[in-house]
């Protein structure tokens, strides 16, 4: 395939070998061309030092011009410009102690992770691909550049790295570079939870999110997602499944939408199902209340990995309503919508469809329709414009105070009271209705 440079691209490269000096694209961005993507950024790697390129360039930004990093301005468009380097040693697993510029691109090019993240391309010289790059990509493979050891032990985080490449692309990884992870798997607890969660959610929400298969039988998700090596570990005897709860976990998130919020509540929903394990004495397992439990334990993995609160919110909502399913009557749903509020509601539906899929084929037909509706009575209400929350009553505090109900806890207990009976029967949404119901109290 003829990779095509952006303008802007061409003209900072055009610039830099004007000026007597190599440059190439770089990276990720010659790899997804030539995958026929899109490239979301385009690197440009340099013989130039960050102080020559920033000679020849109107507008830059030292982004990070002690690891040789500068951010050249094309108009209001920015590109990272980078000189060739050699990284240090890795003395902490994660960062080199310090890099040292070179001249050659071949050295650039050495100390890169994946011989697919490892090739250049300019317009004059086409693509540079020194360690087989274009052959591991055509035959859909991830190997390391070099050593996988020794890339492992420079950056831990590269190992899960890896598996995510994988997913998104749909490779395997190389035998080699596999072995390395599973030896090296334990330096993944030098690793932040910030860069963790980064690469855990671009796996999930890949087209590949099963690949997490691979993180355990690595042995990394025992570091980063002990839970989840527990889920793998416990079984679900009982009719309604055929596999064990980390395998059903897996089935549901490969069945849900690719959305953050979405394949994230997957993968905890039934999180707490192995401390909530019962077997009966015909040998039938229960997991009473797992809903709450895996909630509770969600929360504390979501905080781990620095999750922002407003995912945590949402994914516990979900989490918490996930099995949840009331007697197909209005008021029921009027309810339940109402607890888990309009917005979040179609994807509660979405995660209660994902689960039954991953689940045995036992009643799934009977609990696919009833979901279905579940959707159309959703929809019902939602024309209807029927009341689901307070602030669609008829009345607010406002209208309370003036009816002579004190300021205080009082406006919100009869807001809330009245939502309830409001929920049971919607034709009482009025105003004189509702202030008939006032509870004033002492």
């Amino acid at each position: 395939m003829q990779l095509v440079l952006p303008d802007k691209v061409k003209e900072i490269i055009k610039t830099l070998e004007q000026a007597g000096y190599e440059a190439y694209a770089v990276g990720g961005c010659v790899r997804d061309s030539l995958l026929g993507k899109q490239p979301k950024d385009w690197d440009i790697t340099t013989s130039a030092s960050p102080m020559q390129v920033k000679e020849h360039f109107a507008r830059t930004i030292d982004t990070g011009i002690q690891h040789g990093t500068v951010t050249v301005m094309m108009d209001k468009e920015g590109f990272e410009v980078t000189t060739y380097r050699i990284d240090g040693k890795y003395e902490d697993g994660r960062h080199p102690s310090e890099v040292t510029f070179t001249r050659s691109l071949e050295e650039d090019l050495k100390r890169r992770d994946f011989t697919i993240n490892a090739m250049a391309f300019n317009d004059s010289r086409g693509i540079v691909d020194l360690f087989g790059g274009q052959k591991d990509l055509n035959n859909r493979i991830i190997r390391c550049v070099g050593d996988a050891h020794k890339r492992f032990s420079e950056d831990a985080l590269r190992m899960m790295r890896a598996v995510r490449f994988a997913a998104q692309i749909g490779c395997e990884i190389e035998d080699k570079t596999l072995e390395a992870m599973k030896d090296l798997a334990g330096n993944m607890k030098l690793i932040s939870a910030e860069r963790i969660q980064s690469e855990l959610v671009k796996l999930l929400i890949s087209d590949h999110p099963e690949d997490l298969l691979m993180l355990y039988e690595a042995g990394i998700t025992a570091i980063i997602l002990p839970e989840f090596d527990e889920m793998m570990k416990t079984p679900q005897n009982h009719p309604y499944h055929k596999y064990n709860v980390g395998m059903h976990t897996i089935e549901a998130v490969k069945a849900i939408p690719a959305d953050k919020v979405l394949r994230i509540a997957m993968l905890l929903h039934d999180v707490g199902k192995p401390k909530c394990r019962v077997t009966d004495e015909k040998g039938i397992d229960h997991f009473y209340r797992h809903p709450l439990e895996s909630e509770r334990i969600a929360k504390e993995i979501l905080r781990r990995l620095k999750f922002d609160n407003d995912t945590i919110r949402k994914v516990l909502i979900l989490i918490r309503h996930h099995d949840e399913r009331p007697t197909l009557r209005e008021k029921n749903m009027r309810r339940l919508i109402s607890r888990v509020t309009v917005e979040m509601y179609p994807s509660l539906l979405k995660v209660q469809v994902a689960d039954a899929l991953g689940q045995s084929d036992y009643r799934k037909e009977e609990k696919l329709a009833y979901y279905k509706s579940c959707e159309i009575m959703y929809r019902e209400i939602l024309e209807r414009e029927e009341c689901l929350k307070i602030k669609d009553l008829a009345v607010d505090g406002k209208d309370l105070i003036d009816a002579g109900v004190p300021q205080g806890k009082l406006i919100g207990e009869n807001l809330s009271m009245m939502l309830d009976k409001v929920l049971e029967n919607p034709k009482l949404n009025n105003k004189e209705t509702l202030l008939e119901m006032i509870i004033k109290g002492d």
